[in-house]
Formats: structure tokens, sequence, C-alpha cells
């Protein structure tokens, strides 16, 4: 549309002066009335062409330069290139009100007169109708506006639906110091239409303590308007205005959710109480974060719907039998276990025989357990249950009754805990939080950090409003955790406002979309056991006129300085990795000339990447990930002495993070997206003593651990069993869901287009070495890859796109259509087993051949995908004319498909214990030879230099076709077994194994660590003061708990742990190593370094080397190469008791150096 309009326009304008020439020489130079009157018309349809001209010209070029406007509520958009005509209504005097004070920071991105109060009205088809259903926006924007590229891993966590309502929704975020700019981030990053940011305050020096988008630079300027660039820059796609003068209640009519951090209790009612009444309602969050304390309520209106409860997907089961009973019962098969609970409801497909089940009636059931459950149905009078069918259940929406505020806080209900050995914690914080307000409304500003008068002033509040309380009073407040609650009140610490952010930012996607459970409706929580373990005296906590004053306030200048100091290594520079070093920045961690964070990251950074990953822009892509997120966190506190590297942690680079390196450290951090990774890092720091701090999200779930040093048991102690794969059988020959034929289909992509590819190369590139390799080994895989290799350079090679297009052809023939029907063959409908029973009995689907049609757009797009990768393998240009279908039609139609004639002797594997590779009777030696006789022929036919182009399966390019192939591979064979199919987004999230991620999970997970990062630095603090955390922003849990301690092995008055290694100095021989242990009681039988056994007590011969230096063992013996990094060698060493009983002892670390 944009070229249309360039040269539409410009070819109007243009011929005006050959127009007006030919109009002036008819009129003057004679002529009819007529003819006159023709010209006179001609000449003001050219005056009006040229004004439309210019107009299309110019809305050209202002659709070129501005950033596209999003379809929204109230908005018609006349095509996918035009702009946006708004048409809604709205009260003169809210709406002049919010734009004499609303700053534009995005030229044609503004809010008008006539796009306000968007909560009470929608548009359809129809036009512009009233709202009836209490959610706060609903949205109408297509679904082509979501940038799936971007928004991929969030895609895979909301769906479209929940995106398309955030891409709907106005928010405003009242109060932007540390905890307001977390909240904004993730709402920028999540996608939100707009995001007001409300500050009338100036910068303070305090702020810098959690607010990254501040510098001291910008200390005495307006909140709002410093971070208002920063802030856009996340995300460019989101409106990102500045509100900097007094806040008018009705000014809340713009916005479908509204979030104040600071703000008085008699303020907050009267905004909630306008939000609560407004229709429909406005969701208003109050949300604080004073010092170790936060606090959030959450008031969405009355009859709030909740449209999907925990954001999982619908549990499935596949029907062995059902009952002709009252109840009936209803049988699964053992495939997987159940996830059904009491009272669900559930529906019922392709059940056979019992039809009547068929109904899409949704039915509850009872009495759940592993594989069976009960109908609460009468099925008496139904057919006999014959096969087949699946039951899902039924997900019901819920809606919640919220009170507002002035009522809540008389009566808040069941508080939502996060710590239960804390189980007074909450009613006491609720008195708290309010005893603050009052304080500060009394006094005029919050209690002076230190100040024992100003604590004893908020304490004797907090009592007089538990008096008031009558039978609901406490009996205990706690004075002590009130001291500590008035002392930090001021400061707003950066893990607290990470933490809360990341909760509150999840608050408002519910809010905007009706997606997961909302807070209901009090938050509190504290970490109090965060603080240093030595008595904080007042004039610690005394402002040095440093960014840190914040901080300081809370732990003291000491615990500063320990800060600043410390040496740490954050393994990992994603999502995660982003996020700690912004902590880590704003807490001064490694900003003194003594401290050194050293980062490293492997990876670079992708599109997919900027949608979480805050400290990446879209001019990064491509760049190392480590050092622009180690540039951004320098550009947040430049005091920060940082490093980026980009080595991959593991045993391969021991000689960059080597012995001295480790031993230097004072906490590592993980910031990882795999196992083994975790693992390797967990034996790093469990050798070198070192706290390691873990942490992971899935979704809306994340997870901490922390490993400390001889307190707790290390990471790998204990692990999640592994997940459940599907048999070989199932995926190859019996799939009965789509992770199945998603599965093969990413099997066959990598086996055609790279595995098989890279072994032509191989041949290609050392035909003896590669011939003799497979001749010894002699095997069916070797055999069965001999066959590709020749199939692919004989009877499949291509040499001309046509040829690809054959190709393509003949697979969709050969895996939709011979296979199934051999299988079929093979084994009909009505086989049976040896047993007697059905084979085709559940999970077993019965497949159907397809027959191919060029005018199924899915049979077309499995050829185009196919040929044009199978071009790229073989360096064959792929013509233009590959985009038009029709033509793509005619050339399929040239392929000859020959007819399928079954083979009485084929082989089908259908024991998961069985492989093909053992089914055979052919002798695999015979045939390697006779394969490799004909390798030789063609490859003597080739060209010079040819070779295959391998095709590594990369999922977040859109115009590669690799998911085009994929999910046509997955949903042509799905068509096969009768299995729904899904579209190309969906197979991305499975077939590319795509962890779903969130901003505000990320966040929030990291400001936990970080809260324990003060334990750990600090030093000195028990087990019982850590916590390891469980939470699901969905629903919402939290679960935070005492890390479990390590395992202590005992042995006469020694005891140690997996945290204890041995150390024996001074370079010892054999005898001194065997002597020192049996000094300890110990009797070494056996010594081992690495896999090579040093010495056993069962081999005469070991007794020679009793007098060798261990080292020259370990060199000789072992063939050891130890660079002159290495200090020492480790070796494992076996050992008897008096008694004869096996003591497991640490690893011993010999010293040569």
């Amino acid at each position: 549309m944009l070229k249309l309009g360039f040269k539409l326009g410009f070819f109007m304008v243009a011929s005006v002066p050959i127009l007006l020439g030919l109009a002036f020489r008819t009129y003057f130079g004679g002529g009819d009335a007529n003819s006159r009157f023709s010209i006179l018309y001609l000449v003001l349809s050219l005056i009006v062409s040229v004004i439309m001209a210019f107009s299309g010209v110019f809305s050209s070029l202002l659709h070129y330069m501005l950033p596209r406007k999003r379809p929204s509520e109230g908005v018609v958009v006349e095509e996918e290139e035009e702009d946006a005509i708004v048409s809604k209504n709205n009260s003169t005097s809210s709406s002049s009100a919010a734009a004499s004070s609303v700053k534009k920071h995005r030229i044609g991105h503004f809010v008008t007169e006539s796009t306000v109060n968007s909560n009470s009205l929608i548009s359809n088809d129809h036009g512009i109708v009233e709202r009836d259903v209490p959610i706060m926006a609903l949205g109408h924007s297509n679904p082509s506006d979501i940038d799936e590229d971007l928004h991929s891993r969030q895609l895979a966590v909301y769906g479209r639906e929940t995106m398309r309502r955030l891409f709907a929704s106005n928010v405003l975020i009242s109060g932007i110091q540390g905890l307001g700019a977390e909240i904004a981030k993730n709402l920028i990053l999540a996608g939100v239409k707009s995001v007001i940011l409300h500050d009338e305050g100036n910068v303070e020096l305090w702020d810098l303590s959690s607010n990254f988008v501040f510098s001291e630079d910008d200390v005495g300027k307006n909140r709002a308007l410093v971070a208002v660039q920063k802030l856009q820059e996340l995300n460019n796609a989101v409106v990102v205005h500045t509100l900097t003068t007094k806040l008018a209640k009705e000014q809340l009519a713009d916005f479908q959710a509204v979030v104040f951090t600071d703000i008085s209790l008699e303020k907050a009612i009267e905004f909630n109480d306008y939000c609560h009444n407004h229709q429909p309602p406005i969701a208003f969050i109050k949300t604080e974060a004073r010092g170790l304390f936060g606090s959030v309520f959450c008031d969405f209106g009355p009859e709030f719907t909740v449209f999907d409860v925990d954001g999982e997907d619908p549990h499935t089961g596949i029907i062995a039998s059902i009952s002709n009973d009252n109840p009936a019962l209803v049988s699964c098969v053992d495939d997987e276990r159940l996830e059904f609970q009491d009272g669900d409801l559930v529906v019922f497909s392709e059940v056979h025989g019992m039809t009547e089940l068929n109904d899409g009636k949704p039915r509850k059931i009872k009495n759940a357990r592993a594989y069976s459950f009960t109908l609460e149905e009468d099925t008496t009078g139904f057919g006999t249950y014959e096969k087949g069918g699946i039951v899902t259940q039924v997900k019901q929406p819920k809606v919640l009754n919220f009170k507002p505020l002035r009522e809540a806080l008389n009566d808040p209900g069941d508080f939502l805990f996060s710590d239960f050995s804390k189980f007074d914690r909450p009613p006491l914080l609720h008195l708290a939080f309010q005893a603050l307000d009052k304080f500060v409304s009394e006094s005029g500003g919050f209690p002076i950090p230190g100040s024992e008068e100003d604590a004893q002033k908020l304490i004797s509040i907090a009592s007089n409003i538990n008096e008031k309380l009558g039978d609901g009073r406490l009996e205990d407040i706690n004075p002590k955790l009130l001291r500590h609650f008035a002392f930090g009140a001021k400061a707003v610490l950066n893990p607290m406002a990470a933490m809360f952010g990341g909760i509150v930012g999840q608050e408002v996607v519910k809010a905007c979309s009706g997606k997961f459970h909302p807070l209901f409706q009090f938050f509190y929580f504290d970490s109090v056991e965060s603080l240093p373990t030595e008595p904080l005296q007042s004039s610690d906590l005394k402002p040095l006129k440093s960014r840190y004053d914040a901080q300081i306030s809370v732990f003291g200048s000491k615990l500063q300085k320990k800060l600043e100091d410390s040496k740490v290594f954050l393994v990992g520079s994603g999502a995660l990795g982003c996020e700690l070093l912004k902590n880590l920045a704003l807490m001064g961690v490694s900003c003194s000339n003594h401290g050194k964070l050293t980062v490293t990251d492997d990876d670079v950074i992708e599109k997919s990447n900027l949608s979480r990953q805050f400290l990446f822009r879209d001019w990064n892509i491509g760049q190392a990930k480590s050092i622009v997120a180690a540039s951004a966190a320098a550009s947040i506190n430049p005091r920060l002495n940082v490093e980026a590297l980009q080595n991959r942690v593991g045993p391969e680079t021991e000689n960059v993070f080597d012995d001295t390196f480790w031993e230097n450290l004072s906490v590592v951090i993980n910031a990882l997206d795999n196992v083994n990774a975790r693992l390797y890092v967990d034996q790093r720091c469990l050798y070198f003593q070192k706290a390691l701090l873990e942490s992971g999200t899935l979704g809306a779930k994340c997870n901490t651990q922390m490993v400390i040093p001889h307190l707790t048991e290390n990471y790998g102690a204990s692990r999640d069993p592994p997940e459940k794969q599907a048999p070989m059988c199932t995926v190859h020959s019996f799939p009965h869901n789509i992770d199945h034929c998603l599965t093969w289909a990413r099997s066959e992509f990598e086996g055609l287009l790279e595995k098989t590819p890279a072994e032509v190369n191989a041949y290609l590139s050392k035909p003896s070495e590669y011939v003799t390799n497979m001749r010894n080994a002699g095997d069916a895989q070797a055999r069965d890859t001999l066959e590709r290799v020749l199939e692919c350079l004989d009877r499949e090679r291509c040499e001309t796109f046509q040829d690809c297009i054959g190709w393509a052809r003949l697979k969709f023939e050969d895996y939709f259509s011979n296979r199934v029907k051999q299988l079929i063959y093979t084994f009909p409908e009505d086989a049976t087993t040896s047993t007697g029973a059905p084979f085709w009995s559940a999970p077993k689907r019965f497949p159907h051949p397809l027959q191919f049609s060029a005018a199924d757009p899915g049979h077309l797009h499995f050829v185009i995908a196919a040929a044009i990768l199978r071009a790229e393998t073989f360096g064959i240009p792929i013509p233009d004319w590959v985009r038009n279908t029709k033509k793509v039609a005619e050339a399929v139609e040239k392929v000859e498909v020959s007819e399928f004639q079954p083979k009485k002797d084929a082989k089908i594997v259908t024991d998961d214990e069985a492989t093909n590779l053992t089914s055979q009777s052919i002798d695999d030696a015979q045939v390697i030879n006779e394969l490799i006789i004909k390798l030789e022929h063609c490859r003597e036919k080739l060209p010079p230099g040819f070779r295959m182009k391998p095709i590594q399966f990369e999922k977040d390019d859109d115009t590669n076709y690799h998911m085009d192939l994929i999910t046509g591979l997955a949903n042509m064979r799905a068509r096969n077994y009768s299995i729904p199919e899904v579209d190309k987004l969906k197979a991305k999230f499975i077939a590319g194994r795509i962890i779903p991620a969130i901003a505000t999970t990320t966040a929030m997970a990291t400001g936990l660590v970080c809260l324990e990062l003060y334990k750990v630095l600090d030093g000195g603090h028990k087990l019982e003061d850590y916590r390891n955390t469980f939470a699901n922003l969905a629903l919402p849990l939290f679960s935070m708990a005492e890390p479990v301690p390590p395992k202590v092995i005992k042995h006469r008055d020694m005891s140690w742990t997996i945290w204890d290694r041995w150390i024996l100095r001074g370079n010892p021989t054999l005898r001194e190593l065997i002597q020192w242990l049996e000094d300890k009681g110990l009797k070494a039988y056996s010594i081992s370094f690495e896999s090579c056994l040093l010495y056993n007590t069962l081999f005469s011969r070991h007794q020679d080397r009793m007098d060798r230096k261990m080292v020259d063992l370990v060199r000789e013996v072992a063939g050891a190469e130890l660079p002159p990094y290495r200090h020492h060698f480790d070796v494992v060493v076996a050992c008897e008791d008096e008694e004869d009983n096996d003591i497991d002892i640490p690893l011993v670390s010999i010293y040569f150096r």
C-alpha cells in the first residue's frame, strides 16, 4: 500500500501540466459547448485529484516515518496499512484535564479528547456498543499485529488472545521511584498499548539505590520526565507518556488499570472508590516497597471474570473402558497418569459404541484416581462402549467479587501467605503499613533511619490502631519487628523493587486480560533475615551523600563496603542475567577498586530476546550478550567494575576459569537455562567451597535455591525426574497426539536436511577413511547410513528445482500415503494381538492414507517448503515462481508417482523394547560392501568439488521455511491419524522446545536472589536465615522454606559432608598418602585418578609404586597433562575402617606445586 500510494500520488502530480495544457487548448482553441463543459469538469476533477494526490503522498510518507498504530477499542481499521479512525465518547472535563498535563513523547501516538473513557465502550462489526462484561480490556486488534518473532516466548505463556487484550490496554503508574520503574519496565516489555508515568516529585540521590533509569545527573529533575525516554526504548510499539501534575480521579477513566506506588491511604481510598464504582470497573492496585517490607492490594471490581485460572493446558486422557452403570466408571490407559480432580468438568469425543457421550456436553467427575474416575451420570441406557475415546477437561471461568479498599482495610479476609514460618506476619504488617501511613500524615515524612524516637512513635501508633480493633486485635504487635520496619521505611531497595515489580506487573496483566487468578486481595512480605547479623548502630545508618544512601539506611555502611568489595561470578547474561546485572549495579556490588564482577555468556542477541532481556535493543541483534549487557549495566552505575567474557563454562575452559579464578571469588550466581551447565557450576562451587545462588523460570513459575558451603545441600543433590519420552515405535508408527507428530517431524527434518548431507560430505571429503569406518562398524546402523548417502547421490539427487519439486512430491507420497498403506496392510483394522485382543486398541489410533491434492493448501505448502530446503542443500537457485501456488501446482502435476505395491515381508516394530536394528535377517556386511561399490560409481559421476549444504534447524527465523516444513510434516501425519492439527506458532513451541518466559517472573526471581545475596556477602548467617522459594505468579502461589542441610557422614570423632575436600600438600608419594589415611583410621584399598586406577591391593605389581610420587603416577600411568596453571590434582580413594566397613570419604586433593 505504501508503494502504491507513492506511485499513484506522483503519477497524478506529474500529469498536471499535461492535462492542463490539453484543457487550455481545447477550451480556448474552439469547440462546442458540450466540449467546453467536459473540459471544465475535467479541470475541476483535476484540482480535486491533485489535492488527493498530495494527501496520498504525504500520508504515505507519514505512514512510513511514524510508528504504526495498533487497532484497539473503538478503532476501525480500513486496511492493514491504513491509519486508524477513532470514534469514542467521553466527558469533556476529564479529557481536557488529561490533555493539559500529558506530555507527548512519540509523534503519531497521542491521546486526544476523543479517545478517552475506553473502559465504557467497545466496538464490534456493527459499530460501538456498550460493554456489559466487567473485564478491563477485551481488545480487537488484528492477530497479525503480534510480532511473533519478538514475543514468541511470551506467546507460549499467554497465547494470542491474551496478547491482543494486552495490546488494547492503557495503564497508569503513579510513583516512578524504583518500584514504579520496575513495574513500568515489565509492562512495556509485555506490550500493553500505553503506559502513563505519573510523578510530581524530582529525582533524589536516594532514588539511585533502586531505579535503573536514573543517574546522578538527573538529580533535581522530574522523575517521570527523566524515566520516559529510557523506558520507551524498551519497546517502541508501546506508547509511553508522562503526567507531572496533580492527579484527578476523573482522569483514571482513561485506563484499564491504575497502579499507585507512593500514595497516602486517604487518597488511595478516594481513587479506589472511583475505580471500583466505575462502569466497567478500573483495576486498582496499591503497592509499596518500604525497606525490607512490601505490600500489595488489588481491587479489580465486583464480578471480575477470570477466564483462565492457572494457564495450564486442559488435561486429557485416552479412554480404555466405560461401564454401563450409575454412576459410570471411566478407565483410561496407563500411558500417563490423569491430572483430573474431583469436581472437574470434562467432555468426551471419538467414543465408539457409547456415542451418547460425544454430544459435547460438559460432565462433572468425582473419585478421580491415577487412571480412572467416576462420571456423575447414569449410562445404563447408553450404548455399550466398544473402543476409542478422548476425555478432555473443560476449564471454567471464575468470577471474583473484590472489596473496595475502605472495606478491605477493616475486613481483609484471608491473606496470601508466602512463608509459613511467619504465619502471624501478614496481620501484623497489615497493621504496620496503616501505622506508617498515619505517621507520614502526622509528621510530614517517613521515620528517620536509625531514629529510636521515630520508631517508638510508629510503634505507639500501631498499638493504638490495634487497640481499636476490639476482638480482632493482635495479641503481640512485635515491637522489635516494627522497629526494623520504621528504620528502613524511607528506603526503596532494588531487590524489593524487582520482586514486587514482577508481582505487580503480573497483576496488571491479569487485570487487563482475565488470564490467571488475581491476587485476592492483600499480600505482605518481609525479608528481615537479610539484615546483618551484627546489631546496627544508628551511626551506621546515616546517609553519606552517596547513591547507595537508601541501602545504607537499611543495612549500614559496613555491609555496603562488603558489597562493593565483593568478587562475583555471574554465569549467563540472558533474561535472568540482564535482571541480575541491573540489580547488582544498583546495589553497588563489585563497585570498588577491590571488587570485580565477571560475567560470561557465549551466546549472541536474537530478536526473540528483546521482549525479556531488557538490557538489549534491536540494534544489538547479532552482538555478544555478555559484552552488551555488561556495557548497559555499567551505564546504570559507572562505578561497576565488570569484565565480560564470551566463554562457555565447562571442562574445556578450565584454563580460563582456573583454580586461582575460583579461589578468589566471593560468590557465584547462576543465570543459566540448562541443567548440565548448572550441574557443572555446582560441582565447581562444591570443589572450591563457594556459595552458589541458583534460580530458574518456566512461564509464570520460578524457583530459587541457595547453595551455601557447609550449610545446605548442593544443587545436584536432588534432581527433577527426567521428562517422559514417547517410545520410538509410538513416534514412528503409532502416534496418538500432536507431540508425537512433531517429535517425528523434527527427527525427519534433521535426518533429511542435516545428518544425511553431513554424511555425504564426510564420505566425499575422505572416501577411503569413511568406507573403512563403515566396514569396521559392519552393523545395521552403518548399512542404514550408507543407504541414505547412496539415495542422496543417486536416485534422489537433484540438479534442478523441478527435481526438488519431484523429490518433495514423492516424499509426500512416501510419508503420508505409502507408509500408511503398508501399515494397514500389515496390521488391518481387525488385526489382533497374540492374546487375541484387538491390535488397534487405545492408545493406538487407526490411520488413513492421504490422497495428494494440489487444491489442498496444506499439501501444496508442504511441497513448497520441502522443495525449497532440498534445493538449499544442493545449492540450487530458488526461482521466483515458487511463491505462485498455481505454477507450483503445475510443476507438481509433471511428477510421475508410481502406484503403491505392499511388501509382504515388511518389518514394523510394535514392541517398545524392540529396535529396527535387531529385526534384520540380511547379512549386513555383504550389503555394506555392495553399497560401497555403488557409492564409488556415483562419486565418479559427480562434478569436481561437489558438496552438499547441511541445514541446522533454526526455529526463530520465519523466513527460512524450517518451521513451515516441520509444521507440514506434523500436520499431514496428524491427518493420517485423525489428530487435531496445530498452527506454525504452536508447532514452534513444541518442536523448537521453546521454554515459555515472561519478564515478570524473571524480575521476581532475581529480586529474591539478591535478597539472599545480602546474607551471603554479610557472612555469619545461620541455615534458618536462608530461603529457597518456589513461586507461581499465575495462581498466585509463594512458597518459601529453609534450604535442606547436607548429609553428614561420621567416622570416629570426625564428620564431613559433600562440601569437604581433604587436602594433602608437599607432593607426597603413594606410601605417604596411604599412611596419612591410616593415621585417620582408614585403610585405602583403591586409589584412582579420573578413570585410571593408580593403586589397588588386588594387584601385587602396584606395590612397586609405593615410593613413587603421586604426581608422577598421574602423569605416567594415567597419561594426564598437568598444565602450569594447575597446582594440584584430585584422587578418589576407596577406604575401609577397622571392621572392614566401606567409608565414603571426601575427594583428596594432592598439591604438588
